[in-house]
């Protein structure tokens, strides 16, 4: 499709929805990892890419960045914009219009969407890894991956088969105890493991992860704003019983350190690994950002606090109850999920649907361009539940971000 053409299919789009682009759901796989069959994706569905690609357990949200997954086509992991009975790719419509969709900042800065989120969902746990910082994932060409984690009450009605996750380090690991581990690869269960501590998961609330640290995620399904890369490095052998691939740890690592162990040691970052305040430094509970039962709505902060000092990302939950609507200003663009209900956004009707066959197109994902959201977006429930709705931001987009930690102070 010419340039040209996207620019004016883009515009039209825009225009029809009067700054809010309806979204066709993202669906991408991992071959590493077992469906937890909770993203409402028909369960005959699960494996519509064939079992070498692995079962689909992640959507993925407002996404302008493609999944590094081996054998994928070019375009697994981006979202598409849907308008008039076509289609075309969100990455293309930001290159078109990116100061009027994501807000002349952030184009002006990367050119780009650099975020994006997605649901994750599986039946167990996922290995012990990290994900790179900028400056190693710059080696090869990549970008760093700092993440968040948000666990929506709606898609959790069961916990599946290890709603925990390990995080970072003990405090008192050493390196050369990480470095036996990845010595031990090939010898079964590498023992990482037994370095780590375990946290239960609580629907309703979520955690901030920077690079560099070490996370095995549990078993409840996952919203995980995160900045827009691929990169990560699996640093256990095995998890319930099945093999990882060496090649898994090393993927987004120079050739030359693929088997250079003291490297994929000092990768890590120490010191937030081993934090004896852990929780305390990365756990998040919701903070209302406005409204109240009278008003009919609450907007919570869900994702919130600065990663090295940076606001790299946000993200927020909005409830209106039934036969109410309000008018929510953001300064910034944003990807929007319905997890609950039915009603409008904007002029757009979008429910939350029960049952999703692959390829279908639902109505339960939008993007609000940079400029609508700054002159405020009506949400309306039209329906007899209450309807709810996750959005996230890109950088910087708010100056009144909370903190990790001001969840306390809210009486």
């Amino acid at each position: 499709m010419s340039e040209q053409n996207v620019a004016a299919r883009t515009r039209a789009a825009l225009d029809a929805g009067e700054g809010i682009l309806r979204l066709a759901p993202t669906w991408v796989p991992r071959s590493f990892l077992m469906p937890g069959a909770r993203l409402k994706l028909a369960k005959q569905d699960l494996y519509a890419l064939g079992t070498h690609r692995g079962g689909i357990d992640e959507r993925w949200f407002g996404s302008t960045t493609p999944a590094a997954n081996e054998g994928a086509p070019p375009d697994e992991g981006l979202s598409y914009v849907v308008h008039d009975g076509g289609k075309f790719t969100l990455r293309d419509a930001v290159g078109a219009h990116g100061e009027e969709i994501v807000g002349k900042a952030i184009f002006d800065k990367y050119k780009r969407w650099p975020v994006y989120s997605k649901f994750f969902d599986n039946l167990g746990p996922i290995p012990h890894h990290m994900h790179q910082s900028q400056e190693q994932a710059e080696k090869l060409g990549l970008e760093g991956k700092p993440e968040s984690y948000y666990f929506p009450p709606q898609l959790n009605w069961t916990g599946n088969n290890f709603p925990y996750t390990f995080m970072g380090l003990e405090p008192g690991t050493k390196k050369e105890d990480v470095r036996r581990c990845l010595e031990d690869w090939n010898k079964g269960d590498n023992g990482i493991l037994d370095l780590s501590k375990a946290y239960r998961l609580k629907p309703g609330t979520g955690w901030l992860v920077p690079p560099d640290v070490l996370h095995a995620p549990g078993s409840l399904v996952t919203y995980e704003p995160q900045w827009g890369s691929d990169v990560f490095g699996m640093y256990q052998s095995l998890v319930e019983g099945r093999r990882v691939p060496w090649e898994l740890l090393v993927k987004d690592v120079p050739p030359e350190y693929h088997q250079d162990l003291d490297y994929l040691v000092e990768q890590l970052d120490w010191e937030q690994n081993v934090d004896p305040e852990f929780k305390t430094n990365h756990y998040l509970e919701p903070i209302v950002r406005t409204g109240s039962e009278q008003e009919g709505f609450f907007d919570r902060w869900i994702v919130y606090g600065t990663i090295a000092g940076k606001q790299v990302f946000s993200a927020c939950e909005l409830t209106v109850l039934p036969g109410r609507s309000c008018t929510i200003k953001d300064p910034g663009a944003y990807g929007l999920i319905v997890v609950q209900g039915s009603g409008t956004i904007g002029k757009l009707d979008v429910d939350s649907p029960n049952f999703i066959r692959f390829g279908e197109v639902t109505k339960d994902e939008v993007f609000v361009a940079h400029k609508r959201a700054g002159e405020g977006v009506t949400f309306t429930n039209t329906g007899s539940e209450p309807f709810v709705s996750l959005r996230y931001f890109g950088p910087d987009a708010h100056p009144d971000l909370p903190s990790v930690g001001d969840y306390l102070k809210v009486s």
